[in-house]
């Protein structure tokens, strides 16, 4: 299960926890202008934006979990089980699969305008990999500096929603979850006042009250609500430092730790990477669970003119710093 956010303060940021009991070896990669991006029953595209992101690659092809491009626009799947329903081929429609469906959008688009107007062509269709790396349920959430979208092929068909909240989750599908909001209108950062009943002295009788009632759990519609309520009443400085420490708290407050959610046959779904992009400078920033320290990556260090993915190992051991 998974987590992503944007966040805006003097820059904009987009970024996610990914929450799996396992890893495929993933490294933040770049994908420079003229790698050739092939897909399955498209041309391929020769010349196109430059990506930086989390990527699992397999034959050289980069399987981007989350990534940005240079023009400013995000992307990142996040699992969708059973809501997910791929399509057959479609003659009239451009045929993506979705492991190409972030190189896709993001290749080609350079704000959510764009990216809706290509959506509107595209059919994403149940093709996998290989035979060891099956087709994923996802959904995907798609955001430029000033707005967002989700998208979600279900059974009657692709659907984007406009993401006013800039915040998605796992199931159920986001219209639920939007829904869902209404339930915890009452929710607020200040202190609450006694509306129970007008017989009872009831008083706070600690701080933080005025959350009371915000889930806790690691379910996806708690996380989601956690992390609305949380990005929404966020508040931090402007500077690079401040605001990409306040994205990680953001994200910190619905990251998963090992133990809390049973797999089964003894493994455990932790946070295994949270990402923050910073959608104006192209900086990718890291942590992992055994690594608290954030590292970044700057796409622009790179020759992004280039044929060739560029690759970064996760840095996973954790770096202390001593101070005496």
């Amino acid at each position: 299960m998974c987590t992503a956010i944007t966040y805006n303060s003097k820059d904009h940021y987009f970024g996610r926890n990914l929450d799996l009991e396992f890893s495929y070896k993933e490294t933040v990669t770049i994908t420079p202008r003229n790698y050739q991006f092939k897909f399955r029953k498209e041309k391929p595209i020769d010349k196109h934006y430059a990506l930086i992101g989390m990527a699992y690659v397999e034959n050289c092809y980069p399987l981007y979990y989350d990534a940005i491009n240079e023009k400013g626009l995000g992307m990142a799947g996040l699992n969708f089980p059973v809501n997910a329903s791929y399509k057959e081929i479609q003659s009239d429609k451009f045929n993506i699969a979705p492991f190409e469906f972030i190189p896709w959008i993001l290749s080609q688009c350079t704000n959510i305008e764009e990216a809706k107007e290509l959506l509107n062509k595209t059919n994403l269709v149940n093709i996998n990999f290989s035979e060891q790396l099956k087709v994923s349920p996802l959904h995907w959430i798609i955001a430029d500096k000033t707005k967002s979208v989700t998208v979600e092929c279900v059974e009657d068909g692709l659907k984007v929603y406009d993401n006013p909240v800039g915040i998605l989750t796992n199931n159920p599908t986001f219209d639920i979850q939007m829904f869902n909001l209404n339930n915890y209108m009452s929710l607020t950062v200040e202190p609450p006042i006694n509306s129970f009943s007008k017989d009872l002295n009831l008083k706070t009788y600690s701080r933080g009250m005025g959350a009371l009632g915000l889930p806790g759990d690691l379910s996806s519609a708690s996380r989601f609500v956690k992390a609305t309520f949380t990005k929404m009443n966020s508040i931090s400085g402007e500077s690079e430092s401040e605001s990409i420490s306040q994205f990680f708290h953001i994200l910190g407050s619905v990251e998963q730790q090992r133990g809390c959610v049973h797999m089964g046959e003894g493994k455990y779904e932790i946070t295994i990477y949270s990402s923050c992009c910073n959608l104006d400078r192209g900086i990718y920033y890291y942590k992992t669970y055994e690594n608290s320290q954030i590292t970044s990556i700057d796409m622009y260090k790179e020759n992004l003119d280039s044929t060739n993915l560029i690759n970064y190992d996760l840095i996973k051991c954790q770096q202390i710093l001593m101070q005496n």
